[in-house]
């Protein structure tokens, strides 16, 4: 089964912090995506054995839905307050979860492990 573009740019934020470098082609997806420049509240939950690691929100929807989920992501794995910032074997036994507030309601979407716990 293939990941959602989403929770494939929620994967790829944290990533690019593992890795110290940009990688997300933000042009190119949102010319292939262009819901991606609406403006979005979104929340990204990170699970690990199923309880909560990180999380963070935003309280409007002021940035379009690519920032806002890079955003979220980044901040939930590395400066949740709650938590220590997370790791690289933390991040590949994670289950992210995006949650997006629209006009037509709520949406959430949970995106398995890369490895199983």
């Amino acid at each position: 089964m293939s990941r959602s573009v989403l929770l494939q740019l929620a994967r790829d934020s944290i990533q690019e912090v593992f890795e110290a470098q940009r990688t997300i082609n933000k042009e190119a997806l949102l010319k292939e995506h262009p819901l991606l420049n609406e403006k979005i509240a979104t929340t990204v939950n990170i699970y690990i054995a199923h309880k909560l690691r990180g999380t963070y929100s935003s309280s409007s929807a002021t940035k379009t839905l690519l920032e806002d989920i890079i955003y979220n992501a980044k901040k939930s794995a590395f400066e949740n307050q709650n938590f220590e910032p997370m790791t690289t074997s933390e991040y590949l036994s994670s289950e992210i979860e995006l949650i997006l507030v629209t006009p037509d309601g709520v949406i959430s979407q949970k995106d398995p492990a890369i490895l199983p716990n």
